[in-house]
């Protein structure tokens, strides 16, 4: 029997609430996961809860304080496994044992090495019927850049493209603004504000001095800047300053006056003269980046996709040709086969606004 059919109608239902409360720390909780619980007794939802931000209440706290002392003897649907160690929060799973719940369902093991089934261990020991597996996918879906720095030491890289229906980005004279609409742009917004942080290149920040910030809704934070930029050419009077500039070598006079405007600098020298992105994804997942946006040229764009780094590609298509003087997405190497392409599976298509926006995984 597959884990999906183990559980009923009714434990579909709870564990799609508690997905729903989920989704709405989708733009705060960073670097922790998206969490909800829904507990439930005789049928009835007694308390609900999600995680709204680090350092506060995890999302089986909340519920629990809402279902009160009607806890004794009710179920509760967690969408991740209740952690069962001290970090800025006591254990959930010890919160749940002594709040008297009797069985939990869980969507997925945390993939997180100081719990991965320490949790569901605990409410075992505690007599508590411990179930996981139900809307694992579901659950999944919504922390991918968790998993990947817990399971990978690395973030989850989303590409962010905007181009012309022949895959262009730019008029060879580089004018760009705008090649998609403002509903498109907005989308983006969305895009930034769940992300930890948001990477461009030196040329991008020397051709369009953009902020690369989240505006029009406030998430109660900013996510984190950072410019690849090999030979230190960000002017220290940039609009994406304060950031974190990762280089090949540094120049002692730029360095100073960078980080006088407030960006930290790191050294990660990789081949031809090129920052080791592999070493900079390394570092953004020490420091706590789940999901990391991507709004670069094409240079950026093509070492990402020639190292195979980018996890997820959306792309927003302009119903609009401009021809082949134009610039592209992808500064590439000359291929000789198509068998050597990278290759893309259509994950979501869908329209925003007047732009088609596809939503593409690796194959």
């Amino acid at each position: 029997m597959s884990a999906e059919n183990r559980f009923s109608v009714t434990d579909h239902a709870h564990m799609a609430r508690a997905l729903q409360l989920a989704a709405q720390g989708l733009y705060t909780t960073s670097p922790n996961p998206r969490v909800g619980c829904v507990i439930v007794k005789d049928g009835r939802i007694i308390g609900e809860g999600w995680h709204q931000r680090t350092g506060t209440p995890h999302a089986e706290i909340h519920a629990l304080k809402a279902a009160g002392d009607a806890a004794r003897g009710a179920t509760a649907y967690v969408t991740l496994e209740p952690c069962s160690h001290h970090g800025q929060t006591p254990p959930c799973a010890e919160a749940l044992i002594e709040a008297g719940v009797v069985r939990v369902v869980s969507a997925m093991r945390d993939p997180n090495p100081l719990v991965a089934g320490g949790g569901i261990d605990m409410l075992t020991l505690g007599a508590i019927q411990a179930e996981i597996g139900l809307l694992e996918n579901e659950a999944r879906a919504l922390n991918p850049g968790f998993i990947s720095r817990m399971t990978r030491q690395r973030p989850w890289v989303r590409l962010k493209t905007a181009s012309t229906l022949d895959g262009k980005t730019a008029l060879a004279n580089g004018a760009s603004q705008w090649i998609t609409g403002e509903a498109a742009r907005a989308d983006v917004q969305q895009l930034r504000a769940r992300a930890c942080a948001i990477l461009t290149g030196s040329g991008t920040v020397l051709a369009d001095n953009p902020r690369m910030n989240v505006r029009d809704f406030d998430i109660g934070r900013q996510p984190l800047r950072v410019v690849v930029d090999s030979t230190l050419r960000t002017p220290a009077d940039a609009a994406i300053l304060p950031a974190l500039i990762a280089c090949h070598h540094t120049d002692p006079v730029a360095r100073t006056a960078l980080e006088q405007a407030g960006a930290e600098v790191v050294e990660l020298p990789g081949p031809d003269g090129r920052v080791d992105l592999a070493a900079l994804l390394t570092l953004l997942a020490q420091r706590g980046i789940n999901e990391l946006h991507v709004e670069a040229g094409t240079t950026l764009n093509g070492v990402l996709l020639a190292a195979s780094l980018i996890d997820e590609w959306v792309a927003y298509m302009a119903p609009m040709a401009v021809g082949d003087s134009a610039r592209g997405l992808f500064a590439h190497s000359p291929l000789t086969a198509l068998a050597d392409a990278a290759q893309f599976r259509l994950a979501d298509v869908r329209q925003v606004g007047g732009d088609l926006r596809l939503t593409l995984l690796p194959m």
